[in-house]
């Protein structure tokens, strides 16, 4: 585990020291803030103007953070391994002592925990929204919500890093993971909505059902098995892709 820390300690101070990383995370804190403030500004107007209004819940930034991130993690994660091919020191990384899984799982977890820095910031908004609303949000559904966007950002950079393994080119892996991704959000559950419960795989693989389940505070294990999951064949698969690479 210690190759897996100094690569994502690594890759922490690369993005720190990239502007895309600093538009990236500008733009989101910067769009969810906004919105933050319009939505609680809108509902307070409609209090003061009809004497009551339904208070935003403690989901209310989670939905567009995910939509947010089908663009983001792209950005965020097509460098992480094409880059290494492109300049040609994924080669002299692996004659270090360090296997495979070690570089790919560290470069997913320094990815990780830059977007997770980005998550917890946003924390900001449940906490005023709690001190504005009577008699406080749903603590359990606000947990819900940032445990649901945490394990999609898991696996949204898990399969980041699996395409960027795949590619030299960086703006390949930044598209070729925007379809992958746009797929498991949104195509792959139609065949469920067509075949009208005789699609129940395609229900179970489509990502945004899970991520609908567990915003609206249902925890269940299948859920976080999923993502999981996903994630767990993600790393896999880049993994994998290392390996052919390193072998032709």
């Amino acid at each position: 585990m210690r190759n897996v820390w100094t690569i994502a300690r690594r890759e922490i101070r690369l993005y720190f020291a990239s502007p895309i990383a600093y538009i990236v995370g500008l733009l989101i804190l910067l769009i969810t803030g906004i919105y933050f403030v319009l939505v609680v500004y809108l509902a307070g107007q409609s209090a003061f103007t009809t004497g009551s209004a339904p208070a935003p819940g403690p989901d209310l930034v989670i939905g567009l953070m995910v939509f947010l991130f089908l663009f983001a993690v792209p950005a965020l994660s097509m460098r992480l391994m094409a880059d290494e091919h492109r300049n040609g020191t994924l080669e002299l990384l692996l004659t270090a002592p360090i296997n495979e899984w070690e570089l790919v799982v560290g470069k997913w977890l320094g990815s990780f925990l830059f977007v997770f820095m980005i998550i917890l910031v946003t924390f900001i908004y449940p906490i005023v929204l709690n001190s504005l609303v009577t008699p406080g949000i749903d603590q359990g559904l606000m947990m819900a919500n940032y445990l649901a966007i945490t394990l999609v950002a898991a696996a949204f950079l898990a399969i980041g890093t699996a395409i960027s393994s795949f590619f030299n080119n960086q703006f390949a892996a930044f598209f070729a993971t925007i379809a992958a991704l746009f797929f498991l959000w949104v195509v792959i559950g139609w065949p469920a909505v067509v075949m009208q419960g005789s699609g129940a795989i395609f229900d179970y693989l489509n990502m945004s059902k899970h991520f609908a389940d567990m915003q609206a505070g249902t925890i269940a294990l299948s859920d976080i098995v999923y993502y999981l999951s996903l994630t767990a064949l993600g790393l896999f698969l880049g993994t994998t892709a290392v390996e052919i690479r390193r072998w032709k």
